[in-house]
């Protein structure tokens, strides 16, 4: 049940994500539309144990709330703030399926080896050294590789999944080949490749990527997803996949 006396800071609102839920998301960790498109690409299933890492404000485990996915979610973040607006969230919504750990992910010890089904990351697009950094600090790690990289990303899914359990990720086109190489070298298949365009006659902008820990050789790249149609309105896709947040946006 929402409690209507959540502290808010600075910055800070109350984002309705349909559903009955609702999210504190703020400057520096908000979410947009590369989330929700990786929380549906994701497909968790309802009895799914399942970890986000990087989670931000906790938008993937949220949505996953909100569709009456998963059994468990365990939503990892390595700063301290994004994490208190996260737990923040869950006491406005009374629920304890998810569990906040603030945690590099890189040092997740008390996290058992084997014990998820799917493991999910929206992860830093940039390599350290690449493009402008921002000078806020929040930015700069969810956006560059500082904290962790996409090799550190692979070894932690691969340790967390059980044999068959499934590492679900969304990146820039250009590092689709880094990214698949990690997961290999990682013990994850890359099993399905999918590209998303804003439009069909625009180059992707984003890749998901679904790996299955010790899977079989074998890549299926599916149909572009195409965010808009030509006269710019959203795609039936894309109605789905906002549908229940759009409509507490009117």
């Amino acid at each position: 049940m929402l409690t209507d006396n959540t502290e808010l800071f600075e910055g800070e609102h109350i984002e309705n994500l349909g559903g009955g839920v609702n999210l504190v998301v703020s400057k520096q960790h908000t979410f947009g539309t590369d989330a929700l498109i990786l929380a549906s690409f994701a497909s968790p299933k309802r009895n799914d144990v399942a970890c986000d890492l990087g989670s931000g404000c906790g938008i993937i485990p949220f949505v996953w709330l909100r569709d009456g996915v998963c059994k468990s979610i365990t939503a990892v973040e390595i700063q301290e703030n994004a994490c208190n607006q996260m737990n923040r969230s869950l006491k406005m919504n009374g629920t304890d399926k998810i569990a906040v750990i603030n945690e590099d992910l890189k040092k997740l010890e008390m996290l058992s080896s084997g014990a998820f089904d799917l493991v999910t990351m929206n992860p830093p697009y940039k390599i350290c050294n690449g493009g402008i950094k921002n000078d806020d600090e929040c930015a700069t790690i969810a956006r560059h590789e500082t904290a962790c990289n996409i090799g550190d990303i692979a070894k932690c899914a691969a340790r967390l999944l059980r044999f068959g359990g499934r590492f679900c990720i969304c990146h820039r086109p250009e590092r689709v080949f880094d990214a698949m190489i990690a997961m290999r070298e990682s013990g994850i298949e890359p099993k399905k490749l999918r590209f998303v365009s804003k439009r069909g006659d625009t180059q992707p902008w984003l890749v998901l990527i679904d790996g299955r820990r010790g899977g079989k050789n074998g890549l299926k790249v599916e149909k572009p997803l195409i965010v808009e149609n030509t006269d710019g309105t959203l795609s039936d896709e894309m109605l789905g996949i906002t549908e229940k947040y759009r409509e507490n946006l009117k």
